[in-house]
């Protein structure tokens, strides 16, 4: 049992830093086997197709985020649009500390793939939507609690979250076509007076 644990987990991270660093298309079935160290037929075991492969990939990365850097952004003992600010923070941080390792910006994992594969793949798509909705779902919630406490006048949390989120990939965007950080450090504050009525 472990061992096939084991196998998965290999698979996994060959997949996930090559899919995030490159792209999906780029990154084959027998370079991810190589990584690994294993045979395709203990790939296909787990994964019967790459885009099983990448649907897992999505769920692993997206539980990362939302247990890592986003849970601890969106504390709640932190003040609700403290917690918007510090996730503009967090992404800085987090692409400028990859460009120091790998001397250049990933960007999203999210919304790379999107960009790839949202023309050619309705389930990925989808997969990757669910994400986002998730992520909007934390802008929302701290938008309604700063509009409950009187921090922030009244305004469309939901419409404003998803602006919100539209921004910071936007900006996440930005910075990887330059390969600066600092473009989201230049250009984050903006984000707290987004506002959609």
């Amino acid at each position: 049992m472990t061992i096939a644990i084991n196998t998965r987990d290999r698979i996994l991270e060959a997949a996930k830093s090559r899919f995030h660093s490159r792209s999906y298309a780029d990154v084959g079935i027998k370079e991810i086997c190589d990584t690994a160290l294993i045979q395709k037929g203990s790939f296909y075991h787990f994964f019967p197709s790459k885009q099983d492969l990448v649907l897992a990939v999505i769920d692993e990365f997206a539980t990362e985020w939302a247990e890592g850097f986003v849970a601890e952004a969106f504390d709640p003992s932190l003040p609700p649009m403290e917690r918007i600010s510090y996730m503009i923070d967090a992404a800085y941080y987090w692409q400028k500390s990859a460009k120091e390792k790998h001397g250049k910006i990933p960007g999203c994992l999210f919304g790379n793939l999107v960009l790839e594969v949202s023309t050619k793949d309705d389930v990925l798509r989808a997969r990757l939507n669910a994400v986002f909705a998730q992520a909007k779902s934390r802008f929302e919630e701290a938008l309604n609690e700063a509009m409950e406490r009187g921090d922030i006048a009244p305004l469309n949390s939901k419409l404003t979250a998803e602006a919100m989120l539209a921004y910071l990939e936007g900006m996440i965007l930005f910075a990887k076509a330059q390969n600066d950080p600092e473009v989201l450090y230049r250009l984050g504050p903006a984000i707290m007076s987004l506002r959609i009525e």
